[in-house]
């Protein structure tokens, strides 16, 4: 990766990719962008224990600049993570600095592998907590607090959304955002950091920081925003049933991270694979025509899940994931599965505890895959119902020892495509996910 070169089609690429949303000044930061490496930074708070897959359009965004020739900055929040952005509704909870420290390692070693950390134009991760943690009340309020304005601050969308609420917002909160402008004036003074980049929701924060500049430094500097991933049916992206899409494989498994790109809307995949890929418009026109010539094969959905699940996990977690996926439909062996897969699988399936000795057909109804067990007998002697890819064929049957794999689960189906696990009591697996149809 060079960091001498720039690319005059940066700009282009990010408005193609649909990753600009707001700039202070587009023409003088693309003449910037064209003239030499530019340094940028964004900041990732540890607000919790991993990062998102809302944050991937930031860490990739950041990664493009780079491949562009010019240095990226990650900042992780050591300090602002003790405060916390403030949210449209309520007050965060405080974490304790010695969570949040924790936090921060475990985030810096999520964000490291996406930039190039070495050679001319390496990139850094840079904990603010090492210059706003020494910075006393009375210099904050001197040399940051008295370039701001309070009508301009109680402006701001996150701060007037909290003052209409009922929750008000709290001193704490509220100078939030003069804590990021002090981050990007500390940047600057260290770094040459010229552009500041980020979600759309923190557009207030980048100004913010920009102002700052103006103000202190006398320069004219960059914000630049993305915007945030909508889905076409309305619910809201990284979310799923079980909650947040984590980049922490003991979080969100790789298998679960799998299906969650694997099942995007036919009307969201393509502007997907434009913000979380690196596909060029000729491949991208093709999986379009695929999705409209046979939508069920799922074409750009797999190209989606494989590419990113490889990015976040690695190839050897994309190859289990789909070996596992192909073996829950009859097309691998699944006792070749490794225990860990095993149970990542299972706990993305309608569940019910069972044990050596349980009635197959009992099994069946407490799953959901059958109404009663009455039907889960009528089912079994219709030949209709297998226990890991083998068809049971004795209505009366019983789960026996070896049916367990690696002693955890049987993976039961029922037809071609309905799917359950039966989670022995006391695994591992049955502590994945609660049990019942």
């Amino acid at each position: 990766m060079s960091g001498t070169s720039t690319s005059p089609g940066l700009w282009e690429e990010l408005q193609w990719r649909g990753a600009v949303a707001q700039s202070t000044d587009p023409d003088a930061l693309q003449r910037e962008l064209g003239a030499g490496p530019v340094t940028l930074y964004c900041g990732f708070d540890p607000t919790a224990a991993s990062l998102h897959i809302g944050h991937l359009v930031q860490l990739l965004t950041l990664r493009r600049f780079q491949r562009a020739g010019h240095r990226p900055l990650a900042l992780v929040g050591g300090a602002t993570g003790l405060i916390g952005d403030p949210r449209p509704t309520a007050e965060r909870t405080l974490n304790s600095p010695e969570t949040v420290a924790e936090w921060v390692e475990r985030i810096r070693a999520q964000v490291s592998p996406f930039l190039d950390l070495e050679g001319p134009g390496a990139a850094l991760v840079v904990n603010n907590l090492d210059w706003l943690g020494g910075l006393s009340a009375l210099d904050f309020l001197r040399d940051v607090g008295k370039h701001f304005r309070v009508n301009r601050l109680l402006a701001k969308e996150a701060v007037a959304a909290r003052l209409q609420s009922e929750h008000g917002i709290s001193y704490t909160e509220f100078s939030y955002q003069l804590l990021q402008a002090a981050d990007f004036l500390e940047l600057y003074r260290r770094y040459g950091c010229r552009l500041q980049t980020g979600g759309n929701d923190q557009w207030g924060n980048l100004t913010s920081g920009v102002d700052l500049l103006h103000r202190v430094e006398h320069v004219s500097v960059h914000a630049l925003s993305t915007p945030l991933v909508t889905k076409a049916d309305g619910t809201k992206f990284g979310k799923t049933e079980g909650g947040t899409v984590w980049l922490d494989a003991a979080m969100t498994s790789p298998y679960a991270f799998f299906q969650f790109w694997l099942n995007s809307d036919d009307r969201d995949v393509a502007g997907y694979l434009r913000l979380f890929t690196d596909i060029g418009p000729d491949d991208l026109g093709a999986l379009e025509e695929e999705v409209a010539a046979r939508p069920q094969a799922r074409a750009a959905q797999r190209r989606l899940a494989r590419e990113l699940t490889t990015l976040v996990h690695g190839a050897g977690a994309t190859a289990s994931v789909e070996a596992a996926a192909a073996a829950l439909f009859g097309g691998g062996e699944l006792g070749a599965l490794d225990v860990t897969t095993v149970r990542d699988a299972a706990a993305e399936l309608p569940r019910a505890t069972a044990g050596p000795g349980s009635p197959l057909a009992q099994v069946l109804a407490d799953s959901g895959l059958a109404p009663s067990r009455s039907a889960a007998r009528r089912s079994i002697g219709e030949g209709a119902v297998s226990v890991n890819n083998v068809r049971a064929a004795d209505p009366e049957a019983l789960l026996q020892p070896g049916d367990f794999l690696h002693g955890e689960v049987a993976v039961l189906r029922r037809g071609k495509r309905a799917l359950a696990a039966a989670v022995r009591e006391g695994s591992t697996a049955a502590a994945k996910g609660p049990a019942g149809g």
